[in-house]
């Protein structure tokens, strides 16, 4: 099904909004908000039946609502003041009062095929791949939400800050690696304890916690065998996985991560940096602009959207005490002493200026692992942009590395 107003075209089945054959990027609830609009575009949609159909439920600021609304309009050339496709109505909700025809895909994409005006054809982005979500129960009883996408060798990524198995592959920030790699292996993420769809209440949260969750996940699914992919905090617990059950792993790549948490290191500007961020990312949800704040650690030269896009994840995935919670958790993350100890085949990426991680953590890592391979990355992001050169090459030697598995 296929939405055309105006100047535009919304398909829903590649979650597209075009203006032409120009694609326009949409952060994922910022299409959810303007489907359910155009869907729905024969009446007002109340603010709490727009929240539920969006956020599931979730408890959202009524700021965070608004900023959605002002991007759907901005994407599609409307305002506040105008309010020309997108009505707010008084104390009612919201409205899309353009004019809608609904088409068939193949209808629309053969009136494209025949507009003499259109610009030349724009390569079409991968369609999300199917995803299976499971659940499995931690010996504390916690609750975590198991996601597995692709075929072929499986490769599990451990948990860490910021996921939300059902949001993070949309996300433009963190999807496009996770498709990625959904599309040449059997790819298994999943939600640490108080993250994304597992349980948001839990009484502790620290390392030895961490690993529990990867153990139970690994044990559920009944896999023998597998590569460890261990991202920012994620790292951490790979090595301490990987010394622990080094017949289990085939394959550790690292990226973006350290061996000891910045209470850990001997540096004091580390130490205190460490309580200053505890606190920020610990008030982010009531106060959406200390994650703006904590957004430019991780994203040095994104744009206005690309941090709005980091920033909705950070929302998505966390509460504020759970934020907080593991904030402090990795900050006391030590594993030096295990990385003499590491058997396992690895490679370390690491960006080379990147400022929330410094480059010698990495270095440190591929120093003290026996025959690790670093790849250092020509960026100045923590997260790698989908844009960026360096991606390209991180993701290729990833592939490579990941191919041969024994």
């Amino acid at each position: 099904m296929i939405y055309v107003f105006d100047d535009f075209t919304f398909d829903l089945d590649k979650r597209e909004l075009r203006a032409g054959q120009r694609v326009i990027e949409l952060q994922p609830q910022v299409f959810d908000v303007l489907q359910f609009l155009l869907a729905n575009h024969d009446r007002v949609v109340g603010k709490d039946e727009l929240l539920a159909a969006v956020w599931h439920g979730r408890i959202v600021s009524e700021s965070t609502l608004a900023s959605r609304i002002n991007a759907a309009r901005n994407a599609i050339g409307d305002n506040g003041d105008d309010q020309r496709l997108i009505r707010t109505v008084l104390r009612k909700g919201f409205r899309f009062v353009g004019e809608v025809r609904e088409v068939q895909s193949t209808d629309a994409a053969r009136a494209g095929a025949c507009d003499d005006s259109a610009d030349s054809p724009v390569a079409e982005p991968p369609a999300l791949p199917k995803q299976t979500v499971t659940f499995c129960r931690s010996r504390q009883g916690v609750n975590l939400a198991v996601a597995s996408i692709g075929s072929g060798a499986p490769v599990v990524r451990a948990g860490h800050w910021g996921t939300h198995i059902d949001y993070d592959l949309q996300n433009p920030l963190t999807g496009p690696l996770l498709r990625r790699l959904g599309g040449n292996f059997h790819l298994i993420r999943y939600d640490g304890r108080g993250m994304g769809l597992s349980d948001w209440t839990v009484s502790e949260m620290s390392f030895v916690t961490f690993l529990d969750d990867l153990e139970t996940v690994v044990d559920s699914l009944g896999l023998r065998r597998f590569a460890l992919l261990g991202m920012h905090s994620g790292a951490a617990v790979s090595i301490a996985y990987a010394v622990r059950y080094p017949r289990r792993v085939s394959k550790l790549v690292l990226y973006g991560g350290y061996a000891q948490g910045h209470q850990q290191r001997d540096l004091s500007r580390d130490a205190d940096w460490a309580k200053a961020m505890t606190v920020l990312v610990g008030s982010s949800q009531e106060h959406p602009v200390f994650i703006r704040a904590f957004s430019s650690w991780w994203l040095l030269s994104g744009t206005p959207e690309q941090v709005q896009w980091f920033v909705d994840l950070a929302q998505a995935s966390h509460s504020s005490e759970s934020q907080a919670k593991f904030a402090r958790a990795v900050g006391n993350i030590d594993v030096a002493d295990l990385l003499p100890m590491v058997r396992t085949p690895t490679i370390v990426f690491h960006s080379i200026r990147d400022h929330l991680i410094p480059f010698s953590q990495g270095r440190s890592l591929a120093c003290s692992i026996p025959n690790a391979t670093l790849m250092a990355l020509d960026s100045e992001n923590h997260v790698l942009l989908s844009s960026e050169p360096a991606w390209m090459k991180m993701m290729e030697e990833m592939e490579a590395f990941l191919a041969d598995q024994d």
